[in-house]
């Protein structure tokens, strides 16, 4: 582990150096070390007639913006004591769309290339403002990625030890912090992009080059040693929860023109159940640097996470654990070393501001932009609700442009107001309301794919977002809460992917039909395990005492995360990340608690 004694070892006279690892590199790091820059041997893989990939070419795969799953549900049907069940395998491709931002093209090639080659015939929103297209046959993956490609659109690093999909503010208003942050996202993924031209020879059929020309200048011959997030952010419009990134930059506004950047590192909400040194973290503030230094602030912190990330252990392999366990000022003076630029200090900015822009909002351009709740990011047609149909017949109308959003839902923008009304009668006629017809609860849950596709899942997600959500509901509407914002995210396991530590519950898979609930996060502050391994049924029961409490002692229009730290937060002091008696974080993040106040927000956003 890097411990902070063998920092000390090192010294920081020439810089922080690469700390000695007891064990070998992970198999992940042996499969790109001889992937001749991510070639290996995909190629042939792909023309071949088996229905999978070998285990290595499935890692390389993830660089390219693919995974290898297969159908759980299929598997568990044929098992038998004899044995495991059958394998029925296909591949999620997931799109590239920096800050979520889409042409009507775009939109429409999507929906064409869904409709062909995925099963179910859905498109699918993701939390990083993607799309991910499930269910494609490894027959149709080669021209899957070329059809994406051929609008416009690239799954090149969608997924992989590289810098994962820009997120940003979606809203798409003109003010200066929001035109800066979208032309960001932009240049910060053309800057971070892998330069092999492994992607172009497979799946475009561009001329073979010699690899062994090939430079790598910032990722090396071994990439990163795991994922690495970047997120953008406005302090009243943090729709992406930026602390919640490996690398979170958060505009500072100032006389109408955005100069400068806070710059905080070292978030991220995967854990693994019941493992001490397995933990979600907020970044923590690093300082603040000129807004013409964003892209290579980012690939200097991309730099030490490759030179310092764990490459023998990939659970222990973010530039979380770099930061928890070197330290916030080893690594800053890591960066200044590293830099040719100044980093000043950080700006107090106050509380970061949520909002899921749904419904009709003006653009601040004489223009306007209409926002729809799409349940769990799932573009498709069930019921009377026929959304992918709607969106579709939409967008070939009106021509919008479209906004993925961190919520997974969609924005339709740039439109006058006779063009924004008539989107919405298409939308109404397809049985899609753009108003508040859903409650709060309803609007603002998020859930991840979970079973029957995803391999990490420990219980559904997705499936059962419905029943929960109804027996929410109910539960509010008895105390009389129904109207007040209320935040639920599910995940089928430990690793987090829809920010499920930062809502006001969070559901999180432990085993088949039982989860671990996490209550009173926010965009400043991690959820609390309340109670473990919970019955499906017994979920919303189990939460009726803290909300009978919220109803009853609630300060007016509080937040119910608000009122749970008010309350309850501080004096049981669980662990706030893993519900493990000990924790090597545990101690810093109490310290945080007692520094900050009753509301348990860490206030890194307040100090310089």
């Amino acid at each position: 582990m890097y411990t902070m004694e063998t920092f000390r070892q090192t010294g920081t006279g020439a810089g922080l150096r690469p700390l000695a690892r007891k064990t070998a590199p992970s198999g992940v790091e042996a499969a790109k070390l001889g992937s001749n820059n991510l070639r290996g041997r995909l190629a042939e893989e792909i023309e071949g007639a088996s229905d999978h990939l070998s285990e290595e070419s499935q890692q390389l795969l993830k660089f390219h913006g693919a995974y290898q799953q297969d159908d759980r549900d299929r598997r568990e049907a044929t098992r038998t004591v004899d044995g495991p069940g059958e394998r029925a395998y296909s591949f999620m491709v997931r799109v590239k769309i920096p800050g979520g931002m889409l042409s009507a093209d775009q939109y429409l090639a999507m929906d064409r290339l869904a409709g062909d080659v995925v099963r179910g015939q859905t498109l699918r929103v993701t939390t990083r403002q993607n799309f991910q297209l499930h269910g494609v046959i490894k027959s149709d993956l080669a021209g899957t990625i070329r059809r994406v490609n051929d609008c416009l659109l690239t799954t090149l690093s969608g997924c992989g030890d590289v810098e994962r999909n820009i997120v940003a503010p979606p809203a798409p208003l003109a003010d200066e912090g929001h035109r800066a942050l979208r032309a960001l996202a932009l240049e910060l993924t053309e800057a971070l992009t892998p330069m092999s031209r492994a992607y172009h020879e497979i799946w475009l059929g561009a001329d073979k080059v010699d690899s062994s020309q090939e430079s790598e200048p910032l990722y090396g011959k071994t990439y990163l040693p795991r994922k690495f997030k970047t997120g953008l952010a406005l302090p009243d419009d943090d729709s992406v929860e930026v602390l919640d990134q490996d690398c979170a930059l958060i505009g500072l506004v100032t006389d109408g023109r955005l100069q400068r950047l806070n710059v905080a590192l070292g978030g991220g909400g995967g854990l693994t159940h019941r493992k001490p040194d397995s933990y979600a973290r907020l970044a923590t503030p690093l300082g603040s640097v000129a807004i013409e230094d964003a892209v290579e602030t980012v690939r200097i912190v991309a730099s030490i996470f490759r030179d310092f990330g764990d490459r023998t252990d990939r659970k222990h392999a973010r530039l979380k654990h770099v930061v928890e366990e070197l330290g916030i000022d080893a690594v800053a003076e890591e960066f200044r070393r590293r830099a040719r630029f100044s980093l000043h200090p950080w700006v107090p900015i106050g509380t970061l501001r949520r909002n899921a822009w749904l419904g009709r909002h003006d653009q601040r351009d004489g223009r306007c932009f209409v926002g729809v709740a799409v349940a769990s990011g799932r573009i498709t047609d069930a019921g009377p609700r026929r959304i992918k149909t709607a969106f579709a017949a939409a967008v070939a109308a009106v021509r919008p442009g479209i906004v993925l959003t961190p919520q997974q839902n969609v924005l339709f923008t740039d439109m006058t107001t006779a063009e924004a009304d008539h989107l919405e009668e298409i939308l109404r006629a397809h049985g899609v309301a753009t108003g508040d017809s859903w409650s709060p609860v309803r609007r603002a849950t998020l859930s991840c794919p979970a079973m029957p596709t995803c391999g990490l899942a420990l219980a559904e997600a997705e499936r059962i977002a419905p029943s929960v959500i109804d027996a929410l509901e109910h539960e509010l509407a008895r105390v009389g809460k129904a109207s007040c914002a209320f935040d639920l995210r599910i995940t089928g396991c430990a690793n987090g992917c829809v920010r499920t530590y930062n809502a006001d519950l969070g559901l999180v898979g432990r085993k088949p039909g039982h989860y671990d609930l996490y209550v009173g996060g926010s965009s400043e502050r991690l959820g609390e395990l309340y109670a473990e391994q919970v019955r499906l049924d017994d979920v919303a029961s189990s939460l009726r005492p803290l909300l009978e409490a919220w109803a009853g002692d609630g300060r007016g229009s509080e937040a119910f995360g608000d009122f749970y730290w008010r309350r309850f937060g501080r004096r049981q002091r669980r662990d706030l990340l893993t519900g493990a008696k000990e924790h090597p974080a545990r101690d810093r993040v109490l310290a945080d608690l007692d520094r900050t106040g009753s509301d348990g927000k860490v206030r890194g956003t307040e100090a310089a």
